[in-house]
Parts: C-alpha cells; structure tokens; sequence
C-alpha cells in the first residue's frame, strides 16, 4: 500500500461509519473572478451571501494560485496536474474559429484527467460550464477525457457571450429559445448550465460523483439578467462602455457585481440542493478561480471594486494580482468551520488532493502536493517551489519559494530579459526589486526556472532561452 492510500485510508477509518462511504466531490470554478472580489475575501460592493457563508463553514486560502493567468493552461494543469513547465497547454491557443466547432487546442488521450481516474473509481462524473480543452470529437473532448455528461460552452471564444444562440450538449449543439447571441435574450446561458448541473447532482445522489463546474461568470461580455442588474442600478455612478472589444453596456459596473451575484446564487442552490438530498455532510466543494481579474478597464472597474486587493498585476500577468485567486473549501464535520489556511498551493495540486480523499494514486509525473492534511487542520507538508511557465503575454515565467518571488517578462523579444526578484513577506505588492540586492537568491532562483521545465512539444510554446 502507497503512502497517499495509507494516509488516506487513515483519514477515513477516522470518520463516522455513516461518513465513511466514498464523498462526494464538486470543483467550482469561477473565470476571471479578482482574488478580492468575494466579500470573504475583503470585498465591499459586490454582494455574495452564499460564498459568504461557504467560507464561515470551511476553510478559506490566502495563498492560493492558479497554474496559467489565462483561461486553456489554467484548466489544462488543474485537469491534469502539471505545472506550466510540463503542461501540454501553455497558453491560449485557437485552431479555428468557433463557428467551425475547433475551438482550442486539444489535450491529447495521453493527457490524464481527474475525471478519468475517478471514473475507475466508479464516480459518476459531470462537466458544467467552460471546457476549453479539445472540441467535440478531438482527443480533447470532455466525453473522451473521463467525463459521462458535458454541457455547456467547448470553445472558449463561445463562451464570450452569455445569451449564446446554442451550448454543447454532450456531443450535439442545443439550441436556446430566443437567443441571437446580442446583448440581451430569452435564455441565459449560464442559467441554463447551473440547472444541468443540479439535475446531473439530483440524478447520482445514490452513488458517489464529481461535478466539475467552471462557470463562465464574470468573464466578459458583460451580461446579466436584467433583475440582477436592476438590483445594483444607482447604487454608484456609471461611464457606459461603447467599445468594441466585447459587447457595450450601458451600466458596467452594475453588470459587473450581478453577474458576480448570480453566480453567488447559483452555488447557494447548489448548497441547498445538498441539503435537501441528505448528501451535505458526505460532499466536500472546492471553489476557486481560473486568474486574476480582466484589464479591460472600461468594461471591468477593478480599481473601484478593489479587484486584486493591492496585489500588481491581473490577468495575463504572472505578478500575484494574475496569478493569486480566492479557495475555499467546504466539508461538514471534517473541515473546521471558518478556518484560514496559510499554506501556498496551486491549481495542480488539486489531483493529488482529490486523489487522497478517495485512496487512489494520482497520474504519473505530476507535480501537485496533496493539501488535504491542510484541510483537516494537520501538519502539511510543503511546495519546494511552486512554478509558472506562460507563453502568452510576451512569454513569461515565475517561481515562488518560500517568500522568495522571482519573475521574467518578455522573453519573447528579449530573451536575456532581466529578472525580477520580490519578497512576499513585506512586499506582497511587488513593488521593490531586489535582485540586484540579493544576487545570490537571484541566481538561486532563475537556475530552478531553467531545471523545472522541459521543452514544450507546441513550436507556438517556446521562447528565448525557454524553448529549449
């Protein structure tokens, strides 16, 4: 027997005997939500009760990353539990347009998901959302990587409008009733993909599941429905945004903070529906983020809202504001109610978590730590270092040890780019460089950025002295 089975199986000879059945397991993840834009997380304006009092009865992360700043690398390395340096995906990366149906890049059959692995464990598992990982019939499929039932948006660029003229259904396209994919419509997509998701959790509630569910909220355009925006309209002065980069709207920030609220909604029937089955206390959710907050200033106000909470950067930037995102959790009687975990994570670390709640052995070469030991208040074992490698945005990468934050930029056009060095203890803005002041840590650092990777395998992936 492994280690991570013993510990596991240790962990559930611990639980009450009506407990001690396989849990449950729900991965909620949100798109492009601030690491401050939950009120558990200091936020102010945005109303989100629900998640208010998910983290009032678990534990909430203050050091939490996702794997990429952008939306693919993000969900490859959650899905698969590699870090940017050894991920498949390592940026966004279109192989046709939407309306062809090849939406992203797909992870290949090689690539092993924890859907896949808790699907040998006899889970009946459900993806509920944003895919972006293969189009349907690819290697990438959800249908082909571990999952019994997919609904929602494949393609990512798709996705970029709420009130969709159809959403992805298995493997058919669904038409949505009064929809021409404007600003407004008879049927809200992710209205839609909330009530699938329920009826996958009211369906299995005789056998253990997992519900992957990566909402597409509050990831522009910014759509909402109209009772939800109504309920914030006058509350602050407006600007209309008139651009075009995503659809205009006449009252951006109150579309902003419903769309954050109805997504608060939508997991507090989740958590209802919990309840009323009589699964609540045998089910353990996760919620997080994919990144940081959008820079489209005139569409997304993260300086009003106080987005990223002081932190430099947001999405597409490996800075903290980009990378650093909200993580609760959530499991009655084994998880202390309104705990806080220090402990630096990342969205790779997932597999090897959810793998040793159930007793089974995550895919091979995979770089998570488990954190359940943190989870039920023990002594947690740490990262060495936790890593990002990002292709996009100019070519970036960062490590994090310890306090220590090392950062390269625009590898791209300048491959000997300079590297920046922070301390996240007394500056978490990462404000002051001190690479020059600490030229051995310095050095220290930029020798494990060049270990902790291998070549891609996509030529698109590679750049300057990091695509070798």
């Amino acid at each position: 027997m492994t280690f991570l089975r013993s510990i596991a199986l240790m962990v559930l000879l611990t639980l009450p005997a009506a407990a001690a059945k396989l849990p449950n397991i729900i991965y909620i993840m949100a798109d492009d939500l601030g690491y401050a834009e939950l009120g558990s997380y200091g936020q102010k304006k945005i109303r989100t009760p629900h998640l208010d009092m998910f983290a009032n009865e678990g534990m909430r992360f203050t050091q939490h990353y996702t794997s990429a700043p952008v939306c693919a690398p993000a969900r490859c390395s959650l899905m698969t539990g590699k870090h940017g340096g050894h991920a498949y995906v390592r940026t966004n990366y279109e192989i046709g347009a939407w309306e062809t149906h090849r939406g992203q890049l797909p992870i290949r059959d090689k690539d092993v998901t924890i859907a896949e692995l808790l699907k040998e464990r006899g889970y009946a598992t459900g993806a509920f959302g944003k895919w972006g990982l293969g189009e349907v019939g690819s290697s990438g499929d959800p249908l082909k990587q571990g999952f019994d039932r997919f609904f929602g948006y494949n393609c990512q660029r798709h996705a970029h409008n709420l009130f969709p003229k159809y959403l992805v259904d298995d493997s058919k396209r669904l038409t949505l009733k009064g929809n021409t994919r404007g600003l407004t419509g008879e049927t809200y997509g992710p209205q839609a993909i909330a009530d699938e998701m329920l009826k996958f959790v009211h369906a299995n509630k005789d056998k253990p599941f997992f519900v992957y569910y990566p909402t597409v909220i509050p990831h522009l355009a910014l759509q909402a429905p109209q009772n939800d925006i109504d309920a914030y309209k006058g509350e602050w002065p407006e600007t209309p945004y008139t651009g075009k980069s995503y659809l205009p709207h006449p009252t951006p920030r109150s579309a902003y903070a419903a769309m954050i609220t109805f997504m608060d909604r939508q997991i507090g029937r989740l958590m209802a529906l919990l309840k009323e089955l009589n699964l609540d206390d045998n089910t353990i959710v996760f919620f997080t983020s994919d990144n940081g907050t959008t820079f489209l200033k005139g569409q997304v106000d993260f300086e009003f809202f106080n987005s990223v909470n002081g932190l430099r950067g947001l999405k597409g930037s490996v800075h903290e504001g980009g990378i650093r995102v909200p993580l609760l959790v959530r499991w009655p009687g084994k998880i202390k109610a309104g705990s806080v975990s220090h402990h630096a994570s990342a969205h790779y670390d997932a597999m090897a978590t959810i793998c040793d709640i159930v007793g089974i052995k995550p895919a091979k070469n995979t770089d998570g730590i488990s954190y359940l030991r943190a989870l039920l208040g023990k002594k947690q074992k740490k990262h060495d270092y936790l890593f990002w490698d990002f292709a996009g945005y100019g070519g970036q990468v960062a490590i994090r040890q310890g306090n220590w934050k090392a950062v390269k930029k625009n590898l791209r056009k300048n491959p000997d780019a300079k590297l920046e060095l922070y301390n996240l203890k007394s500056d978490h803005a990462e404000s002051k460089d001190l690479a020059t002041e600490k030229p051995d840590i310095a050095r220290r650092m930029e020798r494990i950025m060049l270990d902790a990777r291998v070549t891609p395998v996509i030529k698109r992936f590679r750049f300057g002295a990091y695509g070798k």
